[in-house]
């Protein structure tokens, strides 16, 4: 009988310890995350306050009574960009939109005005009358120092599922997509965090919980994720949105010119941007630059073609835009251009884009 007790005892015993044991692991187990998930979890907890959803409606007719209706269009994302109650998104959220409305992240809902857009950089700004204690503007970054690796947060509103995080890294730099107008976007951040329908406009954070970039496509044969996601990169968006506020538009020095189609230069076998004709009084015509024209023989022959600015190679409309944008009214560039065959070189002073 002691025996039996001794063994019960014993038995007792180490099911009291194993529990405790038990007990005391599952006490210390929300002490285990790891020092990336303290991050995440932080950097998600102060920027989405910020992250917005950007609903948009349109008109339609229908085609029994011919009335027209407002109707939903798409959603996407924003972010506030100030306390003047700017937001940025992208062009293609709102593109043809009759109505937007902006929730924060308290669910209230408020009605925007356009400020400005810039298609070809598939960006815009609206503007909402909230109170300055609901508006919490994102801190922005630096895109030029990134690097390939670096870990990388995306928020946004995929598939109308509001303030969802998704993270990743830099899975490349310098790429190009595609824009409005047969334009590219430059120099643009590729991220394999999860970039949804829905995601388009909101923001690509860095670890420090800085804006570094604003999420705008995917690339995907079935239409969701698949790792490839892009991203505009925070430097092209500091510059745009200061212009969209205070102009609606981008400010582009202009040559005063009208070019031929990008088609000519396939049809007569040549690199660069014909010029159509020249505007008058405007720095082109001023340089000597010379467009199409009326030989003796009465035919119409191919005039100055654009191939460099400033050492830039000038290949098409695309190049010529991109390098434009770099530059300011009042600027002084080299102009090379073809005439008849051979190379010359002009100075031209870029002047301010006429105002409708």
């Amino acid at each position: 009988m002691s025996l039996t007790n001794n063994t019960l005892r014993t038995f007792l015993s180490v099911i009291f310890i194993l529990a405790a044991l038990g007990a005391s692991a599952e006490t210390r187990t929300p002490q285990f995350a790891t020092d990336d998930e303290q991050n995440t979890m932080q950097v998600f907890n102060f920027a989405s306050p910020s992250v917005v959803y950007v609903t948009n409606e349109t008109l339609v007719r229908d085609r029994w009574t011919l009335r027209l209706h407002t109707v939903p269009k798409g959603a996407g994302s924003g972010f506030i960009w100030d306390d003047q109650g700017h937001v940025v998104t992208n062009f293609h959220v709102i593109e043809e939109a009759r109505k937007i409305t902006i929730t924060l992240q308290d669910r209230s809902e408020w009605p925007a005005q356009l400020v400005g857009t810039a298609p070809e950089k598939d960006l815009a700004v609206l503007k909402i009358d909230a109170p300055r204690a609901l508006l919490k503007p994102l801190l922005p970054g630096n895109s030029a120092g990134l690097a390939v690796g670096r870990k990388v947060l995306a928020i946004g509103n995929p598939f109308g599922l509001d303030t969802t995080l998704t993270t990743g890294v830099v899975s490349a730099l310098g790429r190009e997509i595609d824009a409005a107008g047969n334009r590219t976007i430059r120099n643009v951040i590729q991220t394999d965090a999860a970039i949804n329908p829905g995601n388009s406009g909101g923001p690509l954070l860095d670890s420090s919980g800085r804006l570094i970039g604003v999420n705008t496509a995917i690339y995907s044969p079935s239409g969701a994720s698949v790792g490839i996601g892009f991203a505009i990169p925070v430097d092209t968006v500091k510059k745009i949105v200061p212009e969209l506020i205070a102009h609606g538009r981008l400010v582009r020095p202009i040559l005063g010119i009208e070019s031929a189609p990008d088609q000519w230069a396939s049809r007569y076998d040549f690199k660069g941007v014909a010029v159509l004709r020249t505007s008058p009084g405007l720095p082109a015509e001023q340089a000597g630059l010379r467009g199409v024209y009326r030989s003796d023989r009465g035919g119409w022959q191919l005039g100055d073609v654009i191939v460099g600015i400033d050492g830039q190679a000038i290949n098409n409309y695309d190049d010529l835009m991109n390098v434009l944008e770099n530059h300011r009214p009042g600027d002084r560039v080299g102009v090379d251009y073809l005439r008849d065959g051979e190379e010359f070189r002009t100075s031209v002073t870029l002047a301010a884009p006429e105002t409708n």
